[in-house]
């Protein structure tokens, strides 16, 4: 071959010789003009760059489009640069901080020094956006010297770029320029500005300077651009229900949990209605775990700080601890738990293990925590205290994979009961080019990646690989499920560690009567029980399967007359474990009935002259209407049949 061409390896196999110095787009070119209309950007032999960009080597290639993850997140970070030169010529002078892609859409922290900015001023610059883009200006990638680059940005007084400055080597920095505007950025971006057909602004909010409470506060603007406007009238919409459905506010109607700042910040209050459906969460993991021969321990809030010392825990999350609670004996410091783990290596540690006694399984609905900032916390979705349903497998090394894929099966119970029906599971392993962030060897983390790959090949999961998200002692598992909404939320982990028995000096005595080290399986189908419940609530927006709701009937008499045998037949569905309550006050059937479809009470019974003499009751279902008369002991068959069809 000439040293002018390059060979190319397409996704399907195919090679195919290009002269070199040509660009994923040259490539894209060459398979259809179509395509080409439709690359956002290229992976270049696993590495996202632009389509425009030189391939100089022989390469692998795959032509990434709005309809791949990393395609539409380059599509919104070049977004996020249009927004900054919409900005930028409304207000001049202003500074940015930084400007990523996010799950949905984008955002850029601005400081906009003495001149005013409001949420009033977004459709000013939406039609700047539009303006600009149809301008279809390129993304120019080009490479810059350290001390340029610093002088650049001291020209410009802008003290937050020469901070992130502060943090890259000489030769690895690069500015993105488009139109008028000038960006420090390691890229990729779209070719040009003429992609972004589609603009909306949809919030404003404050954010400190590289998230820290003492630095100065930022204006944060989200953003979310599409190639076409009907795919952003679509995204619109979504939003709309996402509102319908957010937790916080069902979570308020439907009586669930509430916050007080007295109790303090990110500290959930479950009240009585949250409490039960909590309740049957745990019975129902509880039940699974007893027939998958799970041990359960109890163990405390807090822990000897020594304890998180050993584990690796305090070094690598201390600062997002709370501060240790100092006792008066000197020396003596306890840490609030971050995580279950430490306690349950102790509790292994308790006896002598041999190996006939592995794999050893303990579970806990263990309470933990961690101090994130204030600005970071959501609902249930991000707080300080948590419950997860936690366990710990300790086994041989021959038993990983057959202890990993039964958890395999334990979580995809759990999503199948619950409705969760579209989901990936996400192959985290560590970052081999930053292996510092990690503890424990090579060989060690091999083995547990190698485990994990060939359990989930097995029980034929849908799976992406990501490098960099493992956890800091071993790789793991994470099911990433999409919502009625199409949303993607992480539920559901399961994690190989070789090194916490390594760090707690684990052993069990081998068929050799040698001491052995176990394997350490970390598992939590729910993950946290807060933020599983925050999800489930956005995914049926708060209709919960029957097995799982609060309240599951609502007795309604239509008078006061019947209220006496509105409260009989309540009673006698409490002493069947049938839970809700009996209405009698004082209003008429129709006000009961929509008060009772507003709580999303699944099942009302309607009582009156006619159901009172022939001890019956009239059956409605929450949003179907009527469905009939039936015997009370008919009713509590047919409860039961739809209670064990809810439970999928």
């Amino acid at each position: 071959m000439s040293e002018s061409k390059i060979n190319i390896s397409l996704p399907d196999g195919a090679v195919k010789e290009f002269p070199k110095g040509s660009s994923a787009m040259d490539v894209a070119m060459s398979i259809s003009e179509g395509l080409a209309r439709n690359v956002l950007a290229a992976e270049i032999n696993g590495e996202v760059w632009d389509a425009t960009r030189a391939i100089t080597t022989d390469a692998s290639i795959k032509l990434l489009t709005w309809n791949d993850d990393v395609g539409r997140a380059t599509f919104w970070h070049s977004s996020a640069h249009l927004m900054a030169e919409a900005l930028e010529s409304l207000y001049p002078g202003i500074k940015f901080g930084i400007g990523p892609s996010i799950e949905q859409g984008y955002y850029y922290d601005v400081d906009f020094g003495e001149q005013e900015f409001d949420a009033a001023h977004l459709e000013k610059i939406e039609q700047k956006m539009l303006e600009l883009a149809r301008q279809k200006n390129t993304y120019n990638r080009s490479d810059v010297s350290k001390a340029d680059a610093i002088a650049y940005f001291k020209d410009k007084n802008d003290e937050y770029k020469l901070d992130l400055l502060e943090g890259l080597d000489d030769g690895t920095i690069t500015f993105y320029q488009q139109g008028e505007f000038t960006d420090l950025c390691r890229g990729p971006h779209i070719p040009h500005t003429g992609f972004i057909k589609a603009v909306k602004l949809l919030n404003v909010a404050g954010a400190y300077w590289r998230g820290d409470e003492n630095s100065k506060q930022l204006t944060r603007i989200y953003g979310v651009t599409f190639p076409k406007q009907k795919a952003l009238t679509e995204h619109l919409h979504l939003l709309e229900e996402a509102k319908k459905r957010d937790h916080r506010k069902l979570g308020k109607e439907l009586e669930l949990f509430t916050f007080s700042e007295k109790v303090g910040m990110g500290l959930p209050l479950w009240l009585p209605k949250g409490a039960k459906l909590r309740e049957r969460l745990e019975s129902f993991m509880r039940k699974a775990q007893v027939r998958a021969g799970y041990d359960p321990v109890v163990t405390p809030h807090i822990g000897h700080k020594d304890l998180y010392v050993t584990s690796g825990h305090y070094e690598k999350y201390g600062e997002d601890s709370f501060q240790p609670i100092r006792t008066p004996h000197e020396g003596e410091e306890f840490l609030l738990k971050p995580m279950n783990c430490p306690h349950h290596c102790e509790i292994y540690k308790s006896k002598p293990r041999s190996y006939k006694d592995l794999p050893v399984r303990l579970a806990e609905f263990g309470t933990v925590y961690r101090y994130e900032q204030s600005g970071e916390l959501h609902g249930l979705t991000r707080v300080r205290g948590f419950t997860q349903d936690d366990a710990h497998i300790f086994c041989m090394e021959d038993q990983v994979k057959g202890e990993f894929k039964k958890v395999i099966d334990l979580v995809l119970y759990v999503f199948d009961s619950l409705g969760f029906e579209d989901y990936t599971a996400q192959i985290s392993l560590r970052d081999p080019e930053d292996k510092e962030k990690y503890i424990g060897g090579d060989e060690a983390w091999e083995k547990a990646e190698r485990a994990i790959i060939e359990a989930a090949e097995e029980k034929d999961l849908i799976t992406v690989t990501e490098l960099g998200e493992a956890a800091f002692y071993g790789p793991k598992l994470d099911f990433m499920v999409k919502d009625a909404l199409g949303r993607k939320w992480q539920l559901g982990t399961i994690q190989v560690d070789y090194n916490l028995p390594e760090r707690f000096k684990l052993e069990f005595v081998g068929s050799d009567n040698q001491k052995h080290r176990p394997v350490m399986i970390h598992r939590a189908p729910f993950g946290s029980l807060e933020r599983f419940v925050a999800v489930l609530i956005e995914h049926c927006g708060g209709d919960f399967p029957l097995w799982l709701t609060p309240d599951q009937v609502a007795v309604l008499p239509i008078s006061e007359k019947y209220a006496d045998y509105a409260q009989e037949i309540y009673k006698l569905l409490e002493s069947e474990d049938i839970t809700g309550f009996a209405d009698n006050r004082d209003e008429k059937i129709g006000r009961k009935i929509r008060d009772a479809e507003v709580k999303k009470i699944p099942i009302m019974l309607i009582v009156g002259e006619k159901e009172s003499s022939e001890r019956t009751v009239a059956v409605r279902r929450h949003g179907e209407g009527d469905i009939g008369t039936m015997k009370i002991d008919d009713f509590i068959s047919y409860f039961g049949r739809e209670k064990s069809k809810s439970l999928g």
